[in-house]
């Protein structure tokens, strides 16, 4: 590979990004040799405005720091802001990848041995990526929400709002999860989906951008974080039992479990929302709109949320209705036994007359003999 010299500069973001492209380019030895020259080449140029734009896209923007009489070390906090949209595109593309590579080297493979059909192979390879996708935002979330006060006090989620100061680890949660549901669209594409399937999908896919979003543009990302975690394992109960079913059909007993934990999950969702919008930011000390504080707490904006959860949640309920009852009347039609029934169909007159006549010869029924004619006396 040509030698380039790196960016001068001995800033933080400069190392990062020196050590993140060194490790895709060296290790990637997939990647055509022309473009990792081209890479190498370009992002270790001694041109500080390419290192600054290409750690626009990489590193978490918006740090403040911040210092008080308690704590006398600094306290890193972030903010957001339209910069992001450079970031949340970047890790688009790196999951992009990552359902490409977890799609050729994991999905296709097990397809291979379980040779489902048409249809179910396109629900495998779904529940397969939503799946691992749950997994690790429910452990990534969890780990998140042990760290916080907010989980065993609930009025810390509307108290001192506006929350516009993150940690770290929240602020770049919510720019993965906006990114991994922004790849979905291209994927729908790019994994050529049925066309029955494209309207199924989308309606989830849009909301999932919509309210992850706005939880975050809104400052209400303690609410986000606290419906998504357990709504993220109800979601990764209901694709892994799906996986099972399509392995082996008998093994249904994860469907009851997500059933139950479901239930749980929207009353849940609909308790805290309620709570949050209709009594904790109503009483608030600092009601207004203000952009610059990022203070989105009037009434509109409020009802407006609530109204956007609650409709979510019954929408949600109506699909688990309709599923729950179909399965039923499954299970109904495959306990019911099919009777044989003998139906006797009288022949007509030609069919009988037909059938009297054998080879050319009188076939007579029930074993009966033609009456001798008497011969007439000349």
């Amino acid at each position: 590979m040509v030698p380039c010299t790196p960016p001068s500069g001995n800033s933080c973001s400069t190392k990062i990004l020196q050590s993140l492209v060194h490790s895709i380019v060296s290790q990637n030895r997939w990647m055509p040799t022309n473009i990792r020259k081209l890479i190498g080449c370009t992002l270790f140029r001694r041109n500080e405005v390419t290192a600054k734009y290409a750690i626009m896209f990489i590193t978490v923007q918006y740090n403040v720091t911040y210092t008080t009489d308690e704590r006398p070390e600094p306290v890193h906090f972030y903010e957001y802001g339209p910069k992001d949209v450079a970031t949340i595109f970047f890790y688009m593309l790196i999951a992009i990848i990552l359902h490409a590579v977890i799609q050729e080297y994991i999905l296709d493979k097990i397809n291979r041995r379980l040779h489902l059909s048409k249809t179910k192979h396109s629900k495998f390879n779904e529940s397969g990526q939503l799946a691992v996708f749950y997994l690790f935002s429910f452990v990534w979330g969890a780990s998140i929400l042990s760290a916080e006060e907010f989980t065993t006090n609930p009025t810390l989620l509307w108290k001192d709002y506006p929350h516009s100061r993150m940690f770290f680890q929240v602020k770049f949660f919510y720019i993965c999860q906006i990114a991994y549901w922004l790849h979905s669209l291209p994927e729908l594409y790019f994994q050529k989906i049925r066309k029955e399937d494209i309207p199924r999908q989308l309606y989830y896919i849009c909301l999932y951008i919509v309210h992850i979003s706005g939880a975050y543009i809104l400052n209400l990302h303690r609410l986000g974080l606290i419906l998504l975690v357990p709504h993220y394992l109800v979601e990764l109960i209901f694709h892994a039992s799906r996986l099972f079913y399509f392995s082996d059909e008998n093994k249904q007993k994860g469907f009851t479990l997500w059933a139950l934990l479901f239930i749980l999950a929207r009353l849940l969702t609909l308790t805290l929302s309620v709570l949050t919008f209709g009594f904790g930011l109503a009483r608030a000390e600092n009601p207004g709109f203000s952009i610059a504080e990022g203070n989105f707490n009037i009434l509109t904006l409020r009802i407006s949320c609530l109204a956007a959860i609650c409709l979510t949640q019954a929408w949600m309920m109506w699909k688990f209705i309709n599923f729950q009852l179909k399965k039923w009347r499954e299970h109904i039609q495959n306990q019911i036994p099919k009777k044989t029934t003998n139906i006797k169909v009288k022949p007509t007159r030609k069919e009988s007359s037909k059938a009297n006549f054998v080879n050319g010869a009188v076939k007579f029924e029930e074993g009966t003999s033609p009456r001798k004619r008497k011969s007439k006396m000349l």
